[in-house]
């Protein structure tokens, strides 16, 4: 699984919403102060980032065009001011779930099939949770941690905020957590395969590639590149990869979604096995996004991005 941080393409978040004295203002204040203040203090500061952060607002509209091109100007306009504001909401509520009881959590999370969970993991290969950067991925952990308690590995690329990754990496620490960085630890395919032979779960996001960590697939009728590494993952271990996904509910509780388990064939050519079962995730994902657009995170005009 070779990576290259150096074309990993472009990193917003360092300029805007997730730099490091953002991101620790909100976890501080959030950790403080009521929801409903924090959901207050969030609309206002979108407001401000809409009008403020033009690269990040002009690549929502843009990234939006394509996901709704009937939408007028006006229309996706108003979608990526409330794409903010979920963002917002779901960085609060993420981090508020980090001090609630599972009793608490459950009554956040309305719709949860751990039926699928356990099916999976009778088969003792563990479990390759596929998301994207859609809904509320982060809570999303919190509450397979809290609820079942299952090991649980998050696997990402390190944050451009030296801050935000010491953060991030405590909020998950103190549930028991781990996190896998890709490109800091050579033996980072050696810690995948140890959670998954404990039978654990191993969380990856897959719709932005790293470097050469790369495979094609068609993603809103566009060539787009996606992580390959899940998928080659899932072709050496035989664990399966599990499309799952948090989506805030108009009620403002969270129903936990999950797409039919995806399985790479050893036995056909690996290339092929793995282009075709990312391609299925990505399928999965862009009916996910067609149907709620505004929890969609990607701040930058996604398809214009460099060809790592």
């Amino acid at each position: 699984m070779r990576q290259d941080i150096g074309t990993a393409g472009p990193r917003w978040y360092a300029r805007g919403l997730n730099n490091g004295a953002i991101f620790g203002a909100t976890y501080h204040g959030v950790a403080r102060l009521p929801r409903a203040c924090s959901y207050a203090i969030g609309h206002a500061g979108t407001w401000l980032a809409y009008h403020l952060m033009r690269d990040g607002t002009d690549g929502l509209i843009a990234n939006l065009g394509v996901v709704r091109p009937e939408a007028s100007p006006e229309e996706l306009r108003r979608l990526a001011l409330l794409t903010y504001r979920s963002y917002a909401r779901d960085t609060i509520d993420f981090i508020r779930g980090l001090s609630m009881t599972p009793e608490q959590i459950a009554a956040h999370v309305t719709a949860y099939d751990a039926g699928i969970f356990d099916e999976l993991l009778h088969e003792g290969r563990g479990i390759i949770l596929a998301g994207g950067h859609f809904g509320n991925w982060e809570l999303g952990g919190v509450a397979l941690r809290q609820l079942r308690g299952f090991p649980l590995a998050v696997v990402g690329r390190p944050e451009a905020s030296a801050a935000v990754g010491v953060i991030r990496r405590r909020m998950r620490d103190s549930l028991g957590i781990d996190t896998i960085v890709i490109g800091q630890m050579l033996d980072t395919a050696l810690q995948i395969r140890r959670v998954l032979g404990q039978n654990g779960l191993v969380a990856m996001l897959m719709d932005r590639h790293l470097g050469r960590d790369r495979v094609d697939v068609t993603f809103f009728g566009r060539p787009t590149g996606f992580l390959r590494s899940p998928a080659a993952i899932a072709c050496l271990s035989g664990a399966p990869m599990l499309p799952t996904y948090l989506i805030r509910e108009p009620n403002g509780r969270f129903a936990a979604v999950c797409g039919r388990p995806i399985r790479v064939d050893p036995a056909r050519p690996a290339d092929e096995a793995i282009r075709d079962a990312t391609q299925a995730f990505a399928s999965d994902l862009e009916a996910r996004i067609r149907a709620h657009p505004q929890f969609w995170y990607q701040f930058y005009r996604y398809w214009e991005s460099p060809r790592g």
